[in-house]
């Protein structure tokens, strides 16, 4: 609301009939109020463009972004603090613009420079929204360079000087949006004129940005590995460093971590506001897993590899970590970013996802950290679909499924576990008299209870005679056809949109898992490039069957299948390539601003 006061301007004028000067006074109104955000998200705020003067709308095409600054552009935060004490510290932490790099984060309000402004005229500039008082953070501009801005109080005054030359605000959330019943990311701030004749007054509306996870088919600009220190840790990256060379992207970047399941332990995504020229600037987010390792020690619950999203946290690269400690334990394998999964945008039934969508393993019975999975929904963009992984031993959805991309009107496909593709694959190499042959030849098992090895080669014939792999494959049939049931549902998927890829499963106690290297469980390293487990089939002709045929379906889309070696440090320890590595990738072009969520 805007409410105009006038004030009085003296004149000299001459009186009627009379050469003697006199002095009238005129009404002027009081200036109004006009406080402005990049509302038409130009990523300039201008007073020449009424575009900007469309204040309150927020929608697909109008409505000012601001960041949760969460990052630590001055790098001062360090690591060395327990699991309640290393999340806190972040350029939000303070009422600091902690430098130029800081200051960049802030997205920026004006108020209308007001040259012939009264002196008497003060104004005040404060948030309204009564849940993000304590959640957003103003400051006011207080010198030429940078970062000189000081924090707004509420009780902070401007006066008539400061008018005259216009107010340039910096606006910051302290955090992401965890919990939309507790604060929806909305936020309303107020400019009020006042002086002894009135007031007025002028509100603009901001949101906070979401963060957003990657889905696969986004170019590669970094692959992550965790350095164990031991040989088949080092086998991996052996063959991941081939084809990373192959496909163009750089060698896997190391973490320094014993853990081996670098996709589970964290998560990268991002968060962005509007640029100029149409840019987007941009805070890189890596969330930690909710698993929680050490529930009774209440200062380092926490996986303790997870940790590396603190290490990782610097100029513009921020570290998220969100977990509930009564989460019951029996399910915390659901906390594994294996089992997040990002599908790659696409359209059905009229609604549009450009940015796909969270694919998670869940049931009303077994589900991941309800805390942490509230934060996820809360960004508003990527809902998430929920498909039954209770039954496989480690209970990701990467054991199972996968994309890669395809030069189709949605422009991926997706891939999906066949065990019944296996089945007939081995008994029609029987049928042609290569029962004898063996697979998994030079590899051993390994029991984790009694330390001891044992020799994994087998020949077909003997896995078709194997009751326990025989029954867990007919049974991981049946629940992967549950799983793609909802998956053509919730995305539309025609039968020539599923690429079936031939693997069995055995059981380990009680649970489904791949018993021959699951070739879905891979990374895709970029555009025409897969890196899947090495799956040490049968060699028939001079050709691993199984990596013939993995190789045969992707080469219609232009994909060629790196074979990467996992089994001793993975396969052996129910997990394969996708697990043991991870992904930063380039932020796509796409901006959700424009979504309308």
């Amino acid at each position: 609301m805007r409410r105009a006061a006038p004030f009085l301007v003296g004149a000299l004028v001459a009186a009627c009939g009379s050469d003697e000067p006199s002095v009238r006074y005129v009404l002027l109104p009081d200036p109004v109020a006009d406080l402005r955000a990049d509302s038409n998200r130009d990523g300039v705020v201008r007073f020449d463009d009424e575009s900007d003067a469309n204040k309150l709308e927020w929608s697909a095409t109008n409505g000012a972004v601001f960041l949760a600054n969460i990052d630590d552009d001055s790098e001062r935060c360090g690591v060395n603090k327990n699991d309640n004490e290393i999340a806190l510290c972040n350029d939000a932490a303070d009422e600091n613009v902690n430098g130029d790099d800081d200051a960049a984060d802030l997205a920026r309000l004006w108020t209308r420079p007001l040259p012939d402004v009264p002196g008497d005229m003060t104004a005040t500039i404060e948030v309204v929204t009564p849940e993000a008082r304590d959640r957003v953070r103003l400051f006011s501009r207080t010198g030429p360079n940078a970062a000189d801005f000081t924090v707004l109080f509420a009780d902070t005054v401007f006066n008539a000087a400061d008018l005259r030359e216009g107010i340039e605000l910096g606006i910051e959330a302290k955090d992401i949006v965890r919990d939309k019943e507790v604060w929806d990311g909305f936020v309303d701030v107020k400019l009020t004129l006042t002086t002894p004749r009135g007031e007025s007054s002028d509100t603009v509306r901001l949101r906070v940005a979401p963060v957003l996870t990657f889905h696969h088919l986004l170019p590669a600009e970094r692959i992550w590995q965790s350095q164990t220190g031991r040989q088949g840790n080092a086998d991996l990256r052996r063959d991941l460093t081939r084809a990373c060379e192959a496909a163009g992207v750089p060698p896997p970047a190391l973490i320094e971590e014993n853990d081996p399941w670098t996709q589970d332990f964290f998560e990268p995504a991002y968060m962005s506001m509007p640029a100029p020229n149409g840019g987007q600037h941009v805070i890189r987010v890596n969330y930690r897993s909710a698993n929680v390792y050490e529930p009774e020690e209440t200062d380092n619950p926490l996986r303790p590899a997870g940790a590396v999203v603190f290490r990782l946290r610097g100029k513009d690269v921020a570290g998220v970590q969100e977990f509930d400690l009564t989460h019951p334990p029996e399910m915390d394998t659901l906390n594994s970013f294996g089992n997040l999964e990002t599908v790659p945008p696409y359209s059905a039934g009229g609604v549009a996802y450009p940015f796909g969508r969270l694919l998670r393993g869940a049931t009303q019975s077994f589900f991941p950290d309800p805390v942490f999975e509230k934060m996820l929904e809360a960004q508003g963009q990527q809902p998430p679909i929920l498909i039954d992984t209770s039954w496989l031993r480690v209970a990701h959805v990467d054991e199972t499924v996968s994309f890669v991309k395809a030069a189709t009107p949605r422009g991926w496909k997706l891939l999906v576990n066949d065990p019944r593709l296996a089945k007939t694959m081995l008994e029609d190499a029987a049928a042609r008299g290569h029962g004898a042959t063996t697979m998994f030849v030079g590899k051993e098992w390994y029991d984790p209870e009694t330390e001891r090895a044992s020799p994994a080669e087998v020949s077909i014939a003997e896995v078709l005679a194997d009751p326990i792999v025989m029954q867990a494959s007919a049974e991981a049939a049946a629940e992967v056809d549950a799983q793609l049931a909802i998956l053509r549902k919730e995305l539309a998927l025609a039968d020539d949109e599923i690429v079936r890829v031939p693997f069995l499963h055995t059981l380990i106690d009680g649970g489904s898992i791949a018993y021959q290297p699951g070739l879905v469980n891979g990374v895709y390293l970029a555009d025409g490039h897969f890196g899947a487990p090495n799956p040490h089939g049968p060699i028939i002709d001079g050709k691993d069957i199984f990596a013939d045929a993995f190789t045969k379906a992707l080469a219609p889309l232009g994909i060629t299948a790196h074979f990467l070696e996992d089994w001793d440090e993975y396969h052996v320890a129910n997990g394969e390539v996708h697990c043991g590595t991870n992904a930063t990738r380039q932020v796509p072009d796409a901006k959700w601003w424009e979504a309308g969520r």
